[in-house]
């Protein structure tokens, strides 16, 4: 106590003379419109700047969620979109219950579930990407893997109860149906595994009118990834004299050094389209046996 009476009596004066000024400030504040006018605008300015800054602090830290936040809604509108769905043969009546339908009673063949990448690789020949969801989420081998932003990434090749590995589009022997978005006309996407900036596209055939940067889309003929999603862009083009194909530098639109949020891709119809499959080429294998 004894050493506060000490700190006034040795700084009375200028703690007399703040006090003085903060009594005549507020008086001219109070009763002068124009000063207080001047006063409450710079106020208002100083406080709103101070809030814009500590607004941003706060949706530093609360970008985590935000993410998750807009991929749920994204999952959602995902799942409407026209392209998961086909139209019903109206000439027959199926009778199920088991079979997903929209308002409009198109049939559902295509369903995404969100997904955050846990660990990934870029740098060998053979890369994967690792995901939080697994066969408790109903994960299953050959789902095609989306990125948060439409782009294709890769697909399940391994599952455990809450994990799933997928083999990215970095791998070696990753080879994914394709078509150029102008013309429509079919080729596969491959890499060669050097530079993870660059996939390549063969089988376009030189009849194309490519051009660099137009776009590449996944195909018609594959049982795990829904046509139409987008790979990348062309980069370069090189002329193979040996064929009448292209060999098309694709750079991807994912990037895949930063992978995070992605759609896993369920095509409900592929089993019965692979049973299908193997049904026709069992009969084709057996009628070239007896033609022999």
């Amino acid at each position: 106590m004894r050493n506060v009476f000490l700190f006034i009596r040795r700084y009375f004066t200028f703690i007399s003379f703040v006090l003085l000024q903060v009594l005549a400030l507020s008086m001219l504040f109070r009763y002068n419109k124009y000063h207080r006018a001047v006063f409450f605008g710079k106020a208002n300015e100083i406080t709103g700047y101070v809030n814009s800054k500590y607004d941003n602090v706060d949706d530093y830290f609360h970008l985590k969620e935000e993410n998750l936040r807009i991929h749920r809604m994204n999952d959602s509108l995902l799942n409407l979109l026209p392209g998961n769905f086909i139209k019903i043969d109206t000439g027959s009546h199926v009778i199920t219950d088991t079979v997903s339908f929209d308002t409009v009673h198109m049939l559902r063949k295509y369903l995404a579930k969100e997904a955050k990448v846990i660990s990934n690789s870029i740098n060998s020949q053979k890369n994967y990407f690792q995901i939080n969801r697994g066969s408790k989420q109903g994960i299953k081998d050959n789902m095609a893997v989306i990125n948060s932003d439409g782009s294709v990434v890769g697909q399940i090749v391994g599952v455990s109860e809450n994990f799933s590995q997928a083999m990215s589009l970095l791998h070696v022997q990753s080879t994914v149906s394709a078509m150029m978005k102008k013309s429509r006309n079919n080729g596969r996407i491959e890499w060669d595994g050097q530079s993870p900036l660059y996939l390549t596209l063969r089988n376009i055939p030189k009849s194309d009118s490519v051009l660099r940067g137009d776009t590449v889309l996944t195909g018609i003929n594959s049982y795990n990834y829904p046509p139409g999603w987008i790979i990348g862009t062309v980069a370069d083009i090189v002329e193979d004299k040996s064929t009448n194909f292209y060999v098309l530098r694709i750079k991807p639109s994912a990037n895949f050094q930063n992978l995070q949020q992605v759609f896993v891709i369920e095509n409900l119809q592929r089993e019965e389209q692979v049973t299908l499959d193997k049904a026709t080429q069992k009969k084709v294998d057996e009628l070239n046996k007896r033609k022999q």
